[in-house]
């Protein structure tokens, strides 16, 4: 399948690569549907909506920010996603980009949670302190 996006061009996916974030991305909840791309050479990827081909939010790796990150997922969560097996998670953060590459920041306040087996997502809510919805990548 192919969608073409207005900012990141011709895009290949297939049906198993779906992942389904029944609540939708807090802001965007009518969008349920997304692919993840990859971008070549860089920790960075792309999570691309499937309902909207002009929405796509920057995502990275928590741990590619901060090494020792750290959640306890709630038992919702779990239930909500259909995980079963630690090996099946991926976290990812929305990453806020800016034109200055000092303001580019990443949310670890708000991880993004996968089962990527299942192809189930969703937003949880980090009750940590130490970690920011604005954390400064550079």
């Amino acid at each position: 399948m192919e969608l073409i996006s207005p900012i990141h061009g011709k895009i290949q996916y297939e049906a198993g690569e779906v992942i389904t974030f029944k609540k939708g991305i807090p802001g965007c909840e009518e969008y349920k549907t997304y692919v993840i791309k990859e971008i070549e050479e860089s920790p960075f990827k792309i999570l691309q909506s499937l309902e909207n081909n002009e929405l796509a939010f920057i995502i990275i790796s928590p741990f590619d920010v901060v090494e020792d990150y750290e959640i306890k997922l709630s038992e919702e969560i779990i239930k909500n996603t259909q995980i079963d097996n630690r090996e099946d998670v991926a976290i990812y953060s929305i990453v806020n980009v800016s034109s200055k590459a000092e303001n580019i920041t990443a949310n670890l306040r708000a991880p993004l949670i996968l089962n990527i087996k299942e192809r189930f997502g969703e937003q949880l809510i980090v009750d940590k302190d130490g970690y920011k919805i604005k954390h400064p990548l550079m």
